[in-house]
């Protein structure tokens, strides 16, 4: 097999963003149409998500060029690379819930195969930016499996 590149490197980092840009809006939207009983827990609860979602965007596009690539930036770009199925939820709480567990594991597995493939690239500065990021969503993917009391 051959030696990982910047190039694979990139493209990969690049895949997550798109993962990470469609997981912020759709956490944002939740946060916005959020219905029920329990609107103000959950409004709070997907800000949180939204805004931490948020602030690992430019560093992910930061990453990239520091490898010598152009980071995606056009809506349509994000649409086509990303991973997570968008589907419209209409406030309900629980199905907001599942909407974000699905969508933060894909993220959180993508964070793991970024973090795993910058080692390799022996590129340790985004390694460690992985790492902290993948924990984060180690946690929100804890926070919101214990809403809904699987986990």
């Amino acid at each position: 097999m051959d030696q990982p590149s910047s190039v694979d490197l990139a493209k990969k980092l690049a895949h997550l963003l798109s993962d990470v840009v469609s997981l912020s809006f759709i956490s944002q939207g939740h946060h916005w149409n959020i219905k029920g009983f329990n609107f103000y827990q959950f409004h709070a609860f997907f800000a949180e998500i939204y805004e931490d979602t948020s602030s690992a965007i430019d560093p992910l596009a930061e990453n990239i060029r520091k490898l010598g690539f152009n980071a995606p930036y056009l809506l349509t770009d994000f649409s086509e690379m990303t991973c997570i199925n968008q589907e419209r939820i209409d406030g309900d709480a629980i199905e907001s819930i599942n909407s974000l567990v699905s969508a933060n594991s894909i993220v959180t597995n993508c964070y793991a195969d970024a973090f795993e493939l910058a080692e390799n690239c022996n590129q340790p500065g985004i390694a460690d930016f992985l790492a902290g990021r993948h924990e984060m969503h180690q946690k929100w993917q804890w926070q919101l499996e214990s809403t809904l009391g699987i986990r």
